[in-house]
């Protein structure tokens, strides 16, 4: 069977068996399909560690039109995409190289960007006006701080998904999993405002404003990713921020606020949809700070005390 052949089945098998997203397979298929047009090769058995290797120097030296070289992790998610092939390869009884002998390197630590609370509040208060745009974007924003969601989950929100009164409702996260989030009461009241203020009947939390006469063939009036991105970003310049603020940014301000008020990053992760503590652990600047200033405190003042 060639390579080809199996690359298919492999797509199809992460789309049935594993029930992974839509763009998951897009990138799977996205950094599988460069690979395999780089080697030149139709069958499992011509993949060796030594064209592995020399495909790691090509992602490692490999530049785009700026100049730009591929950052670390994206390097890795080639790697990763390999390697998951290849356990696959394996599953199927496919004679190939050991997905075990690929070793994906450690991706550099970054810090995250998110809002400390002033921030947060002026960003919160510069939605004040009392018209439907301000007042929708109001509750979008109150609702990526007070739930932590993703934009793609936002986006999707129903009206009859929303509990308004019990101020909690479920959404689907990354891999279709469903998770109970929960609003604050200003979250609550902002939603509250905005939707009172709707006149319309379209099933969307979230939708277009316009002056204009909407036709028959343009109801789907539902903002796009795109649309909650330029909204943010309106709001954070008017609060005169000067980060680079996204929707992710609340997001992560949401998560870094809770572990700062004491949450255990156990329920930080459910709270946010992660399938592994790994990924909720970039949040731990904050509480690595906080222990260090325990630590300070005291240490020094059982020295004093000895």
């Amino acid at each position: 069977m060639t390579l080809q052949k199996l690359l298919t089945d492999f797509l199809e098998y992460l789309e049935i068996e594993r029930n992974r997203s839509q763009k998951t397979i897009e990138n799977y298929h996205h950094y599988l399909k460069r690979f395999l047009t780089w080697a030149k090769i139709s069958s499992p058995d011509d993949l060796t560690i030594d064209l592995v290797r020399n495909y790691r120097l090509y992602l490692n030296r490999k530049t785009d039109q700026k100049g730009h070289e591929l950052k670390k992790a994206t390097q890795n998610y080639h790697l990763i995409a390999i390697r998951s092939f290849l356990k696959y390869l394996a599953k199927r009884d496919v004679k190939s190289l050991s997905a075990e002998k690929i070793e994906i390197g450690k991706n550099p630590t970054h810090e995250i960007e998110f809002l400390d609370g002033e921030e947060v509040e002026r960003l919160l208060q510069a939605a004040s006006n009392k018209d439907i745009k301000t007042l929708r974007d109001r509750a979008i924003l109150e609702l990526l701080f007070s739930a932590g969601l993703r934009v793609s989950e936002l986006t999707s929100l129903n009206r009859d998904q929303i509990n308004i009164e019990r101020q909690e409702f479920s959404v689907r996260g990354k891999g279709d999993k469903l998770r109970l989030v929960f609003i604050s009461d200003t979250a609550k009241d902002a939603i509250k405002n905005y939707l009172d203020k709707r006149v319309d009947i379209d099933e969307a939390v979230f939708i277009r404003f316009s002056n204009k006469k909407i036709t028959d063939d343009q109801q789907n009036k539902r903002l796009t990713p795109r649309s909650i991105q330029r909204i943010v970003k309106f709001y954070a310049a008017k609060a005169g921020i000067v980060k680079d603020v996204h929707p992710h940014t609340l997001r992560h301000s949401f998560a870094t606020d809770l572990l700062s008020n004491g949450a255990d990053i156990r329920s930080v992760q459910t709270m946010l949809g992660h399938s592994s503590i790994t990924t909720t652990q970039i949040y731990t600047h904050v509480t690595n700070t906080q222990l260090k200033d325990t630590h300070k405190r005291f240490h020094a003042k059982k020295k004093k005390g000895a």
